[in-house]
């Protein structure tokens, strides 16, 4: 109920105060469990993704959210889970996304594991194609561009006037390679790992931004999904 309440709320006033373009949105499914990947370069690229998909959307949000005061009950209140980088707390949250798509919701994540601050498009964790292959589900790839400008990393107002695109690009499935006669196992760490950097080029390009085979560098890094 929050959640609806909020994005009722938000959506008139974020095209009012942005100019919002969003691009594929026919590449959400209209029903069934689903997950969105998608790059991440500003706190309000949370905000901005939800508010374009026509369905509800969960999030793999960092815990710190959750720590303060100023952001937790937002995230409480649109039921996003919070996701610690101590390998336990990533399986814990790994579990919950997967009860989530379980129950036929859209789980969105950021497969760089948190912002990047150089903008470009970083090497991503391995948990969506996991989630992917273990839930049977498609991964709808996502180009998030403007919300650097809109939110830098620090600031903590919102910038008005500024463009936001938001593009998404056709479904893809983690599936076993060809000739395989068992399903993937998760420790056939090369297949997640193929198909997580294809899925990370492909959200470079509809970005428009540039694609490096390296994780975000350590010193910006809060937590990782995988």
């Amino acid at each position: 109920m929050a959640y609806r309440l909020l994005k009722v709320a938000l959506t008139p006033l974020f095209h009012l105060l942005w100019r919002v373009h969003v691009e594929g949105r026919e590449h959400v499914p209209a029903q069934g469990a689903a997950l969105v990947a998608a790059n991440h370069q500003s706190f309000c690229d949370s905000l901005f993704l939800p508010l374009v998909v026509p369905r509800t959307v969960t999030f793999l949000a960092k815990a710190e959210y959750f720590d303060s005061p100023k952001t937790a009950w937002f995230f409480r209140a649109v039921g996003q889970i919070p996701v610690r980088r101590a390998s336990e707390e990533t399986e814990r949250a790994l579990e919950t996304a997967a009860d989530a798509l379980a129950e036929g919701r859209v789980v969105a994540v950021y497969p760089e594991g948190t912002r990047s601050l150089d903008g470009r498009v970083h090497r991503g964790r391995t948990g969506v194609a996991r989630l992917s292959l273990e839930c049977g589900v498609p991964v709808v790839p996502v180009g998030i561009q403007g919300t650097a400008a809109v939110q830098p990393v620090g600031k903590r107002l919102m910038r008005p006037g500024k463009t936001v695109v938001v593009r998404f690009g056709p479904p893809v499935h983690m599936v076993p390679a060809p000739g395989t006669a068992r399903p993937l196992a998760n420790d056939d760490h090369r297949q997640l790992r193929a198909f997580t950097d294809a899925l990370m080029r492909e959200i470079a390009r509809l970005s428009d931004q540039q694609y490096v085979d390296e994780y975000v560098p350590e010193r910006s890094r809060a937590s990782s999904v995988a």
